[in-house]
């Protein structure tokens, strides 16, 4: 390789695209989904389960501290009922690795907000 093209391909620019809030944010939910799904395959064990759990709830926990902050420009109807969201991914995270509730309601919910952040309509 020579100078001329070191010195191109490191002035050009760049081609991955240019991620917007609510793409960050979906891509945040959909890689959390994604992992609690496959705690339904066999053989994915506990420490899979407790492991998507986890990144779930922290997801949730720092949605929670985004919609409770004052500075938030969501309406203030929604963003109540994405901290209601977010105080019930923790305790039924709690019921499920107690074996006492399903990952089901979790997946459900993200992907009820992940439509909402792809502007779909969801089902009430």
């Amino acid at each position: 390789m020579n100078a001329y093209v070191l010195a191109r391909s490191a002035y050009a620019g760049s081609t991955s695209p240019v991620r917007t809030d609510r793409g960050t944010e979906y891509e945040a939910f959909s890689r959390c989904t994604h992992a609690l799904s496959d705690t339904r395959s066999a053989g994915a064990g506990f420490p899979a389960l407790a492991r998507a759990l986890h990144d779930n709830r922290r997801l949730w926990n720092a949605l929670a501290a985004d919609v409770s902050n004052d500075a938030n420009g969501l309406p203030v109807e929604l963003r109540a009922r994405l901290f209601y969201l977010a105080e019930f991914t923790q305790q039924h995270s709690r019921k499920v690795l107690a074996g006492e509730g399903d990952v089901g309601a979790l997946i459900d919910i993200n992907m009820a907000v992940m439509r909402g952040l792809r502007g779909q309509e969801t089902r009430t």
